[in-house]
């Protein structure tokens, strides 16, 4: 028999495939070996079977149960099994769109123009890119910025093709590259306008994380989402080839920006007047400036009052976001220690980036727990300028400083065991949706001022972009 009559055009058994139970989002292993080397799905029960051949998991599965039609999760082909011939027939290839979607350039171009609902095999409809992330046990933190960065057009537009990383050479040996995968079939799957359900699960997307974190950031544990987004973008940076100082990648080309630090070395408190007075003038003790770049910009709360109205509430402060974006305006200085001395810091900015990312400092570490700040932050959703916080002369080289919301990371609950939901922006409806596990519901933009915000990211308005949104 050549190979090519092995292959039939014709199955009898394809309406016993049951799309259903098809889910593609977990590791591809063998359910009885566990291994990943040649794993097969089944497409009548969804189980991950391996080999193909006598004798192997997948062929006793066929036989045992009667379950016959079955997919190569790595070469995307179907086989007959026991009969073990290959199926050729265009009507599987919803399924192969599901295992692996790709997007056409246009289709990508496209992404944000549009504002159509797809339906899903079992009937529900989703918004593409709107869509809800498994909580598999505590991993809403890591959810939470995976969603944020979903919803970042350049970012996501960059992992949806995947010829755009495909060949970056990386050492022998190098996990790192394993984020950048998994990254990219994570942006696929959530911007997927044909998937069979209404949510992903990330288990692959978190697997890869716990490994490349070195179990830093766990799955089982809940993390927090400052830390997971720093080390998660750094990661990413440098597994994409990406340096410090002169190698740019996509990371860096969408949230870079650069800021002067400005350091003063302060005498010993204890010290008296007149010796703290001759100190000043060592060398020592003068002002210093480094140029530095950032990723983003962490924003420090005034300490929470412990005030109690009439009632024995606790009153919840607040403040103006543009109160805490002073510290970045080249002339509020803050007093840092370390155990040893003192300096006083101020910050001037000297580059936006086209997305910057603010990272409201919520929690502070004492000796024996952590505190968490309930203090709320007032701040427009669209038209935020921040030109006053750039240098003069960087001024009259930045035509663009205006600022839209595009994603708010909201912290509920007490510092430990706390819970994390989003607000997105959906830039083809204009509308807003928030977010929590598989939960996914519209809100009006008023109420998202109301949360406790903990990251947020903005959009720098580019060539005299209007605002779009419902505020």
């Amino acid at each position: 028999m050549d190979s090519e009559d092995r292959r039939s055009r014709h199955c009898p058994y394809l309406d016993t495939i049951n799309r259903s139970v098809l889910d593609f989002d977990f590791e591809k292993l063998c359910s009885i070996s566990l291994s990943h080397i040649n794993a097969y799905a089944c497409l009548v029960c969804g189980k991950y079977f391996q080999g193909r051949g006598l004798k192997s998991h997948a062929y006793i599965h066929s036989v045992q149960f009667s379950h016959h039609v079955f997919l190569n999760l790595h070469t995307l082909k179907f086989y007959c099994l026991p009969d073990n011939y290959e199926i050729i027939d265009s009507s599987l290839e919803d399924i192969t769109y599901v295992l692996k979607p790709t997007f056409a350039k246009q289709q990508i171009a496209n992404l944000d123009k549009q504002a159509k609902l797809s339906r899903a095999y079992d009937g529900t409809t989703y918004l593409p890119g709107i869509v809800g992330l498994n909580n598999i046990k505590a991993n809403d933190y890591a959810n939470a910025v995976l969603q944020a960065l979903s919803n970042v057009p350049p970012l996501r537009n960059y992992f949806l093709e995947e010829d755009n990383y495909k060949n970056i050479k990386r050492p022998p040996g190098d996990i790192m590259f394993l984020l950048v995968q998994r990254f990219g079939e994570l942006m696929r799957k959530l911007w997927n306008p044909r998937n069979f359900k209404a949510h992903v699960s990330p288990h692959e997307m978190l697997q890869a994380v716990v490994l490349c974190s070195k179990k830093t950031f766990q799955i089982t544990k809940q993390g927090d989402g400052v830390d997971f987004l720093s080390w998660f973008l750094n990661a990413l940076h440098s597994a994409l080839g990406g340096t410090k100082k002169r190698k740019k990648t996509i990371v860096t080309d969408v949230f870079q920006g650069s800021m002067r630090i400005f350091t003063k070395k302060l005498p010993h408190p204890d010290l008296p007047a007149e010796e703290k007075e001759q100190l000043l003038h060592n060398d020592e003790y003068q002002e210093t400036m480094v140029e530095s770049t950032f990723m983003y910009l962490t924003l420090d709360l005034p300490t929470a009052p412990l005030y109690k109205d009439e009632k024995e509430q606790l009153i919840i402060p607040q403040v103006p976001l543009f109160n805490i974006l002073a510290k970045f305006n080249g002339i509020t200085e803050k007093e840092y220690k370390t155990y040893k001395e003192n300096f006083l810091k101020r910050f001037q900015l000297t580059k936006l980036p086209p997305y910057l990312i603010f990272c409201i400092k919520r929690f502070t570490k004492n000796n024996f727990f952590v505190e968490k700040n309930p203090t709320i932050v007032n701040f427009p959703i669209t038209n935020v300028d921040l030109r006053e916080y750039l240098s003069e002369e960087v001024q009259a080289v930045h035509k663009n400083t205006t600022y839209d919301l595009i994603a708010n990371i909201v912290h509920d609950g007490k510092p430990s065991e706390g819970s994390y939901r989003i607000h997105v922006l959906h830039h083809g409806t204009g509308k807003w949706y928030e977010l929590q596990d598989l939960q996914v519901t519209d809100i009006l933009p008023q109420m998202i001022t109301l949360s406790e915000a903990y990251i947020q990211i903005w959009k720098r308005r580019d060539n005299d972009e209007t605002n779009q949104q419902g505020a």
